[in-house]
């Protein structure tokens, strides 16, 4: 036997018989700290910027949309003029179509157009189009890019995130007016919490309007024609679900009339109680309730948990990186 063979240490056997390899204590990389550190810094920083960045750009109408509402009386009343006759207890439909595109070189704006279309069995009863600027983070009408300021300062039916106001003017394209928009009360539609405003337009005549019209249609008492205008009184509802500013759900009480212009004879032109198509309600109620998830994830849970995860990751990053440090040293 040699020397080395008589000097060399037994090594350690296990239970089997076989030889232990001695135990090897691994040390984290090098660069496992820095990334995970950065990582960290991330989160952090995507937690600031989920309130102060993202946060306010949602809380805009957005630049471009185009919404569409179908409203539906079937038992409706309303004068037919190609036969000057009245139709009772007919549908009418009333079909609202909204469309917002950009402002070049203005992005605080939304040109916004719109078109009122209501038919009756027979043909159409009315039809209205017109256009307005509006003020994103506002929602109210502003004077600007060769468009009408007509009701600038006033609301229209859009509602921008975050509304809470109580009362405030609400254009009516008709008559040209703006009367108050009301907060009526408070209502749950499904688990969602839902603000239903009121606007009521007293009877008022349209600008504009004016027509010729047979004197017999108004109970005149000779033949020819006599000069008429229309005029419109209204209840108008809207559900608003508040944080996100989406309509959920919206109705509309019309009574329109013609009347002479030299005599108190008028003749009814349109009653009917106009509701929102319930497929519409439900679709509108499921994008409001999409979009209050959304915010709360940029508002307030988003934050929350990047700033947890981003305050644990770099306090581990930093444990890592200390013990690399003594591991080399």
């Amino acid at each position: 036997m040699t020397r080395a063979e008589d000097t060399a240490e037994p090594q350690p056997v296990d239970q089997t018989g076989e030889e232990r390899q001695p135990t090897v204590r691994r040390r984290p990389p090098r660069g496992a700290g820095l990334l995970t550190t950065m990582l960290g810094a991330f989160c952090l920083t995507a937690a600031l910027l989920l309130p102060l960045v993202v946060a306010p750009r949602l809380a805009l109408l957005p630049a471009e949309f185009h919404y569409t509402w179908t409203l539906l009386d079937p038992h409706a009343t309303y004068l037919d003029t190609a036969h000057w006759q009245t139709r009772e207890n007919v549908d009418v439909k009333q079909t609202v179509s909204t469309r917002g595109t950009p402002v070049p070189g203005a992005p605080g704006l939304v040109a916004v157009a719109t078109t009122i279309d209501t038919h009756g069995p027979l043909g159409a009863i009315g039809f209205l189009e017109y256009q307005r600027v509006v003020d994103r983070a506002s929602g109210r009408i502003v004077d600007c890019c060769g468009t009408s300021g007509a009701g600038s300062g006033a609301r229209t039916g859009l509602w921008p995130p975050g509304t809470a106001e109580a009362a405030f003017a609400f254009h009516d394209p008709e008559t040209h007016a703006a009367p108050v928009m009301r907060l009526d009360g408070i209502e749950d539609r499904d688990g969602l919490t839902v603000h239903r405003y009121r606007q009521e337009i007293p009877p008022t005549r349209v600008p504009g309007s004016v027509r010729d019209v047979p004197a017999a249609a108004l109970g005149l008492d000779r033949k020819g024609t006599v000069r008429a205008e229309r005029w419109v009184e209204a209840v108008r509802v809207y559900w608003v679900e508040p944080s996100s500013g989406q309509v959920v759900d919206l109705a509309e009480q019309r009574r329109e009339t013609l009347r002479a212009l030299d005599s108190d004879h008028e003749r009814l032109l349109l009653d009917a109680d106009l509701e929102a198509v319930p497929s519409q309600v439900g679709r509108a109620r499921h994008l409001a309730d999409t979009q209050v998830r959304l915010l709360r994830a940029v508002q307030e849970w988003g934050p929350l948990v990047l700033g947890v995860c981003g305050a644990v990751l770099v306090a581990s990053g930093m444990l890592l990186a200390r013990r690399a440090a003594r591991a080399t040293s």
